[in-house]
């Protein structure tokens, strides 16, 4: 019975294992008929096994500066990995894999900045096949590979690493921006990719785009010899060529950095172009960050001259003076009493300088800085109508276009009566720096408003240009003659003794500019109060007679020493950023003297003759009019400090004469027409080449006199060319 029951269940198993031995069998046949198993072709797999997908990293792109320095950059940087499994090792006399790790350990961390005992750590792993070092073991110089790799140490190796360099640090960083490593989800691989500036808003011209290689491997990886390979190149990114100038921008940095440490402002910016073009020669601000570290971006993401409107203050004089002068309406010797300016709504005063009830001329107003005069010259000269139509002319109703991100609009406010008369000073109304810089180009480049750019060219990796930026006229709001009169009255801005823009002058070269002081909106609405909580800015053009340069600055809520103004601050930063810039740009200085502290005494009722050889032993230059014998006037007046080699206008007793002012500035000829009291009329800039009241003439108070005003170099050609008078009225 038990024999029996055994050969059954021998039966069944032999059965069910013949069962199986078909099944397994038929299973193999269908697979080698048919190659699939679950639907997927096995070849394909096997395939897909040994064949390898590399990516070819694609270069980024350079962003240079206009003169072919680098300002960014792809780099190479090198990650540092070992290599742990034994398997690794066919050749034990030369090992593949870490064979010492104590020892690999203590040699590397003389080389890369981690303890030994952490490396050893994580060199100790037994699972891994082979460990890389962190942040430690990234970014890794071709130096300290070099040395590295001469240590022979086993089982160390690099990867080749793509990283952005950018070689000058804190440079115009809000501008360029910065760009980073990014994971491509879609793609599964890494690119560098632009998160801020230029770099993110160029990305997809500057990225370029990666090639693959695919490849047949071994189990470890590498080429098999004489297998299929296919490659797809990569495609490099395009070149940016900025409008920046490395050195110009290099002098604007240093010069932020020393007032930042020095004043610590809230906010400090500035920009430097050329008025001729649009092109921005420099930009930057504080805070700022670096680029390369990241360190300080969370101060700050914004570009301030671009991203930020503010109360411009009274820089904003320059264009309600440019629409009044052009109008017709300017009289600079006018007269005017400072008291408040009663409206609803408000009663706009000037600043502590001018006590209520002062005496100005229009001119002095502008030389002042008299919010009442600019009310009046809005209100009662130009009226609002056409000072509204001079706003919208210079551009501040509309973003300039700057080929920069995120431009933000001004604002101006011009519904109620007050806001029309804050305008014309500066408050109330918001615009953004870059405006205010389109704007003044037109002052400084004889009417034509410039747009301004950063983007020169991109040219593609071979060198051939693909866009090239063109200086574009972005307005005519005035004409060249309004352009040149008005740099003449901002160059006695700076000039002038009592004037507020004297600490921007420069040694050899006549600056035409403005200042600006505006208030700040508190949380509440309300003004700050205190010394410190103001907007100080200016704006300048060099050199006077003919600008290359203009320039912007603006400090926010700084720190102010006892014995400092914000005006110290700025002209620290104007000054040797202008100077050192017109020495690079090898812009001539006009032939100035420097100055001498001296006081002018005063000459009333001496002796014209004994006045003059007084004066000339002094060093100065003399010039007299009149036909009498006694002084009645000078210019300068008493107690002025005087530049050495100034001249000097004596008035005599007696019917006054018109003097030859051929080869004069402007300053010099408005001190013989206010000591009379004549009205000005002048085309040109630079000095005087044509008159239409002859030398001689007896002149009085309110005679117009036409005066033609030619740039240095062109001053000895013009006065041998024959004119009309008509063409002295053009």
């Amino acid at each position: 019975m038990k024999s029996k029951n055994i050969n059954v269940g021998a039966a069944i198993l032999f059965i069910i294992f013949g069962l199986l031995f078909f099944l397994l069998a038929g299973r193999f046949l269908y697979i080698q008929i048919t190659g699939k198993v679950d639907g997927e072709v096995l070849a394909a797999k096997a395939k897909e096994k040994i064949m390898k997908h590399q990516v070819i990293e694609a270069k980024r792109g350079s962003i240079l500066d206009r003169n072919g320095s680098v300002i960014a950059e792809d780099t190479s940087t090198y990650k540092l990995v070992a290599i742990l499994s034994k398997k690794m090792t066919i050749d034990p006399k030369e090992p593949n894999h870490v064979v010492d790790p104590e020892e690999t350990a203590s040699k590397l961390a003389k080389y890369i900045d981690l303890d030994e005992s952490a490396i050893l750590k994580i060199l100790s792993n037994k699972k891994a096949f082979q460990v890389e070092f962190g942040i430690a073991g990234r970014d890794i110089s071709p130096s300290v590979k070099k040395k590295i790799e001469a240590l022979k140490l086993p089982g160390i190796t690099f990867e080749r690493e793509t990283k952005r360099f950018y070689p000058n640090g804190i440079f115009a960083s809000h501008v360029v921006g910065y760009a980073e490593k990014q994971l491509n989800e879609e793609e599964n691989e890494s690119q560098t990719t632009g998160k801020l500036g230029l770099e993110k808003m160029l990305n997809s011209k500057l990225q370029g785009k990666n090639g693959y290689l695919n490849f047949e491997s071994d189990r470890w990886g590498f080429l098999l010899p004489d297998k299929e390979k296919k490659i797809t190149p990569a495609v490099d990114g395009q070149n940016v060529e900025l409008t920046l100038d490395k050195k110009i921008q290099t002098f604007l940095e240093d010069s932020l950095t020393k007032v930042q440490k020095e004043y610590n402002p809230k906010k400090l910016y500035a920009i430097v172009s050329n008025p001729k073009t649009g092109e921005i020669y420099a930009m930057s601000q504080r805070p700022t960050f670096n680029p390369s570290t990241k360190e300080g971006l969370d101060k700050t993401w914004q570009n301030l001259s671009i991203e930020e409107n503010i109360e411009p203050g009274s820089t904003m004089k320059v264009y309600t003076l440019a629409a009044a002068v052009e109008e017709g309406v300017f009289s600079p010797n006018a007269t005017f009493v400072s008291k408040p300016y009663n409206m609803p709504g408000g009663h706009p005063k000037d600043h502590s300088g001018i006590p209520i009830g002062t005496t100005l001329t229009y001119l002095q107003a502008v030389q002042r800085s008299s919010n009442v005069g600019f009310v009046k010259i809005a209100l009662e000269q130009l009226g609002t109508e056409r000072f509204r139509e001079y706003l919208t002319k210079f551009g501040f109703d509309k973003k300039t276009g700057i080929d920069l991100p995120n431009e933000v609009d001004g604002e101006i406010l011009f519904n109620k009566k007050i806001e029309q008369a804050t305008t014309a000073f500066g408050q109330g109304s918001v615009i953004t720096p870059i405006q205010q810089m389109q704007a003044f180009s037109a002052i400084a480049n004889e009417g034509k408003m410039m747009k301004p750019y950063v983007i020169k060219k991109i040219t593609d990796a071979e060198g051939s240009t693909v866009e090239e930026t063109k200086p574009t006229v972005a307005g005519t709001p005035i004409s060249a003659k309004t352009a040149n009169t008005v740099l003449g009255y901002l160059e006695t801005v700076v000039s002038d003794e009592k004037a507020t823009g004297t600490a921007y002058a420069l040694d050899g070269y006549k600056v035409a500019g403005k200042t600006g002081t505006a208030q700040i909106p508190g949380p509440d609405g309300r003004y700050l109060t205190g010394r410190n909580n103001y907007l100080f800015s200016f704006i300048g053009a060099v050199p006077a007679e003919n600008p290359q340069l203009t320039m912007y600055i603006a400090m926010q809520q700084p720190e102010l020493p006892a014995d400092k103004t914000a005006t110290d601050g700025m002209a620290a930063i104007f000054k040797p950023v202008m100077q050192n810039a017109l020495h690079y740009l090898n812009i001539k200085p006009a032939d100035q003297k420097s100055k001498k502290v001296d006081k002018i005494i005063d000459y009333t009722d001496q002796n014209v003759v004994e006045a003059q050889e007084d004066l000339k032993k002094k060093g100065y230059e003399v010039s007299v009019f009149g036909k009498g014998t006694k002084v009645a006037g000078q210019a300068p007046a008493e107690g002025a400090t005087l530049i050495e080699g100034e001249r000097i206008i004596l008035k005599t007793d007696g019917d006054a004469t018109m003097p030859d002012v051929t080869g004069w500035s402007l300053r010099d000829v408005m001190k013989v027409a206010n000591l009379v009291g004549m009205d000005l009329n002048t085309t040109g800039s630079g000095y005087v080449i044509k008159q239409n009241i002859k030398p001689g003439q007896v002149i009085k108070k309110g005679d117009y006199c036409i005066l033609h005003f030619s740039p240095p170099e062109e001053t000895a050609a013009n006065q041998d060319k024959p004119t009309t008078e008509d063409q002295v009225y053009d």
